[in-house]
């Protein structure tokens, strides 16, 4: 037997270690492609010219792509046979990364719960991503729920993690060496600033992006994500949704895409506090999003930047004018996707 099938919920153990292949190289064809899926304008991650006034040797490439390409790493291990990603936390961005970097990821299994059907489980990861000098650029905890290959097998041991509701400010680092005193507003895009956001504002960035099935699919393969519900329709045909599931990752840069209208000075990711995937995307659906600050944040030692602490919802079919939220046992409307929580660096006022 000379294929792989993956691993299904009965062959993990806790503690686990799980070393990733194939590292990958990203170049700027990378980076070209994920603007042309996304139309992601940020500054930061657009132009060298204003990365080099910022104190960056050129510009890094969007914080996102480095998540996807290093999650899409863990899936032919973790998650080649999952029923659906649920969520993550403690997410952090430890080092920007620039074209010509190789990335490598590995996983420590640090959760296990065999759900009541006794058809799935619940496994839980820490995942690592380093670049070719062996940094660790990021790390983040993820959840997901996987098929078990035989539902009377046996699970040697449980365990479900305990996990930070929100990485704390104090832990929050702005890359070394920059400097976001020069405030062109022409280049950021936006006037706004982080003293001009107030905790509990909610900004609807209008913008909505309809999801064709070669967008997704495309931007899938470009992180070498292989699960199969994202491509098989052969198989996934027959299943709960009888299609297709868009990755829930394009769902996260789409709505961070969209969100540039409202937060066009949000220039990096610093860490990501939680996330859901609340709700199916599928092709032909449209996308939306609104953003609520949950929190502000001064950065140690810095007076040049702060930290924003945003939730960003993104619902389909359904403009947000009206702020589509959860009700009040909890319950999300059917038309909320995605419910993401990260911290964001923005330039302040001097």
């Amino acid at each position: 037997m000379k294929t792989a099938s993956g691993n299904f919920f009965e062959d993990f153990r806790l503690r686990q270690t799980l070393v990733h292949a194939t590292p990958r190289t990203l170049t700027s064809g990378d980076a070209s492609l994920y603007t042309a899926l996304y139309g992601s304008r940020f500054a930061l991650q657009s132009a060298d010219t204003f990365a080099q006034k910022l104190g960056y040797p050129r510009s890094p490439l969007d914080d996102l792509l480095v998540f996807h390409t290093v999650f899409g790493k863990s899936v032919p291990d973790i998650s080649l046979n999952a029923v659906a990603n649920l969520g993550y936390a403690e997410g952090r961005f430890l080092k920007p990364v620039y074209q010509g970097s190789t990335l490598s990821a590995r996983s420590e299994v640090i959760g296990l719960k065999e759900n009541s059907s006794r058809q799935t489980g619940v496994v839980y990861v820490r995942t690592q991503g380093f670049d070719e000098t062996g940094d660790c650029v990021l790390s983040y905890v993820r959840w997901v729920m996987v098929r078990k290959r035989d539902v009377n097998a046996t699970i040697a041991e449980s365990h479900v993690p305990s996990l930070a509701t929100a990485v704390p400010f104090g832990d929050l680092i702005a890359p070394t060496g920059t400097n976001f005193e020069t405030l062109d507003f022409e280049d950021w895009g936006s006037s706004f600033v982080w003293d001009d956001y107030r905790k509990g504002e909610k900004i609807d960035h209008v913008d909505g992006v309809t999801v064709e099935e070669s967008d997704h699919m495309l931007a899938t393969r470009l992180y070498q994500n292989t699960a199969r519900v994202h491509f098989n329709q052969h198989t996934e045909g027959k299943g709960r949704f009888g299609r297709r599931l868009a990755y829930g990752g394009h769902v996260i840069s789409l709505a961070r895409a969209i969100s540039f209208n409202g937060f066009a000075n949000a220039v990096t990711i610093l860490a990501i506090n939680g996330g859901r995937h609340v709700n199916p995307l599928f092709a032909g659906d449209t996308v939306f999003a609104w953003s609520e600050i949950l929190d502000k944040a001064e950065l140690a030692g810095r007076g040049d930047c702060g930290a924003l602490r945003l939730r960003l919802v993104a619902a389909k079919n359904l403009p947000c004018a009206s702020f589509p939220d959860r009700d009040a046992s909890g319950q999300y409307p059917e038309n909320v996707i995605l419910d993401f929580d990260y911290w964001a660096l923005m330039p302040c006022r001097l």
